[in-house]
């Protein structure tokens, strides 16, 4: 049996209407359009930084050396110089010596605004010791407590994110001024 040739092939070939056309050019200029906008919009994060503080220490000859730690403040430029921009910080008493040879801890972070890191100020407790050979002292800070400890940084802030770590030197940082009596001159230094 012979096969039949359909019309199909013998019928002029329709031009498709206009609109799928215009539809699919739509798409395009929409697409194009959407990655235009989204090029030229402000980012909001280019005008602040998310800045994290660690924790650090060197060697030291002595089981624990205690620092009791409230509030970490930074002071920028560009902003008020009498004005401190408090951190989200980790209140607590830290032994310095759990933080040697490699290792740190997030003390402190929160959102600044990008710039110019001018200071760190560290405000410390009372709960302050230092224990040697098995025996736990007082550690007494002659300023820290009233002004707390700054450090002057002076470093340019990446913007989004920045970290610094702060190497808290035990060893330059303790002094034996009597037979039980310790005190604390902090050495701090910006790793």
């Amino acid at each position: 049996m012979p096969l039949k040739r359909h019309d199909f092939y013998s019928k002029p070939i329709k031009i498709l209407p206009m609109y799928p056309r215009i539809f699919a050019g739509l798409i395009v200029l929409s697409g194009g359009l959407m990655i235009f906008l989204s090029a030229c919009q402000k980012d909001n994060s280019q005008n602040t930084t998310h800045l994290k503080v660690h924790l650090t220490d060197n060697p030291y000859n002595a089981t624990e050396v205690n620092v009791d730690i409230k509030e970490v403040n930074v002071k920028l430029d560009g902003v008020d110089s009498a004005n401190w921009v408090s951190l989200s910080t980790q209140a607590g008493v830290y032994n310095l010596l759990d933080f040697q040879n490699g290792l740190d801890t997030l003390l402190a972070q929160g959102i600044v605004p990008t710039g110019n890191l001018k200071e760190i100020r560290f405000v410390l407790g009372s709960d302050n010791s230092i224990t040697i050979d098995s025996v736990n002292y007082p550690l007494t800070i002659p300023s820290g407590s009233e002004s707390g400890l700054k450090i002057k940084v002076d470093k340019p802030l990446r913007a989004s994110l920045d970290s610094l770590v702060i190497d808290f030197d035990a060893a330059m940082s303790i002094f034996q001024t009597g037979k039980n009596d310790f005190k604390l001159k902090p050495v701090l230094k910006v790793k």
